[in-house]
């Protein structure tokens, strides 16, 4: 009978690039100039993003394109969602009937919280990652972009969709 073993080092790989982005551009500005950009087709995805934490629930847009001929997934993720909870007052007084709503900004890698987007590459083979940079830091909206050390990311589990 032949044993089978699976060595647990190979699933450890990780097989995307990851570029932070620093735009106060909307999402769907943003996947327009980089698709001008770039010869990627991004688009809305139906399948959000869904991340729970201790502040509520928040959804992150997500846009998506499959480069069949390089075998390639490009994500645009949004890393700020706004969520608004709405608090009864717990206490009787004159204003004991008011809601108050309370916006809180959640963020999908909490150690980037000055990160707008993300734009993640799923790749086996490497890409050229500066000459993507350099044409990404022709749009005019853009503040910032830069590598990001995927081996120093805590909530990686947040990447995996």
């Amino acid at each position: 009978m032949a044993v089978h073993r699976l060595d647990l080092d190979e699933f450890d790989e990780i097989d995307y690039y990851l570029m932070a982005i620093h735009t106060p551009l909307e999402d769907y500005r943003l996947a327009y100039f980089i698709n001008k950009k770039l010869p990627v087709n991004l688009s809305k995805s139906k399948n959000e993003i869904h991340a729970q934490t201790k502040q509520g629930e928040a959804n992150f847009s997500r846009f998506y394109y499959y480069d069949t001929d390089k075998a390639l997934s490009w994500n645009l993720i949004q890393n700020k969602n706004e969520i608004i909870s709405v608090s009864t007052g717990d206490f009787q007084n004159l204003f004991s009937s008011e809601t108050s709503e309370v916006s809180t900004t959640i963020h999908l890698l909490p150690e980037f919280k000055k990160v707008d987007f993300f734009l993640k590459i799923d790749s086996d083979e490497a890409i050229n990652f500066s000459e993507i940079q350099q044409k990404l830091n022709t749009i005019e909206s853009i503040a910032a972009i830069y590598a990001v050390d995927t081996n120093k990311i805590k909530s990686k589990n947040n990447l995996i969709f």
